[in-house]
């Protein structure tokens, strides 16, 4: 019943990454994290609003969500329900718990289909199914946020470059392909970010905690 193991992967995977991290690291303090700073439930916002550690621990669980959906999810479930299965049959069960759990970050059901921008937990999916090139789009961020401090741009500029470092690696067609669609999608929801980076408005990050009133400052 190969069929209903995708089914189960794909549902149980979408809800594991639903999971609204940032908004309830926030919400156990007090705040609505999405009527603060760039109104994003993501790391950035959290570690601005909240402070580093606050930040830190929003980046590793939502990077965890993605690792649990292929490690685990996927491959419990294609195990149980396809035991047999070859390679092939098994990286799509993998693809399939990746691309849910980004989906359930970004269209979060429990935020009326409003989350964040899907960065931390596609590192996380990739960390299981292409660790190699996640190391090189790592070092693009970490010169591109070296350079100019916008982490907008530094994951922006990562994920153009994800499918080639998939292609470099010597990855086949099927993972080029789906960290090509992933890469579009993290750009797409950076829709926001790059209007901001033309008209100059965009914030740099900083690693001290934004003052109240900062805070409270409507996004541009």
């Amino acid at each position: 019943m190969p069929a209903v193991g995708y089914i189960l992967t794909v549902l149980i995977a979408y809800l594991l990454g639903s999971v609204p991290t940032g908004f309830l690291v926030a919400k156990s303090r007090g705040i609505d994290i999405r009527t603060l700073g760039s109104g994003n439930i993501g790391a950035t916002n959290v570690l601005r609003i909240l402070g580093k550690p606050a930040g830190i621990i929003v980046l590793l669980a939502d990077a965890a969500k993605g690792c649990l959906a292929v490690l685990v999810v996927a491959k419990v479930l294609c195990g149980w329900f396809d035991p047999t299965a070859g390679p092939t049959a098994r990286d799509w069960f993998d693809i399939c718990g990746g691309a849910a759990a980004i989906l359930g970050h970004n269209y979060t059901c429990w935020l009326r289909f409003r989350g964040g921008k899907g960065i931390a937990t596609s590192a996380g999916v990739l960390v299981a199914l292409v660790s190699v090139p996640l190391l090189i789009i790592l070092g693009v961020w970490i010169i591109v946020f070296a350079l100019t401090r916008y982490v907008s741009l530094a994951s922006m500029s990562a994920a153009f470059v994800l499918p080639f470092a998939t292609l470099a690696v010597g990855k086949n067609w099927t993972l080029i392909l789906v960290t090509g669609a992933l890469a579009a999608l993290a750009i797409y929801k950076h829709k926001a970010n790059i209007r901001r980076l033309m008209n100059g408005t965009e914030d740099r990050i900083t690693l001290k905690r934004a003052s109240p009133s900062d805070a409270r400052k409507p996004t541009p």
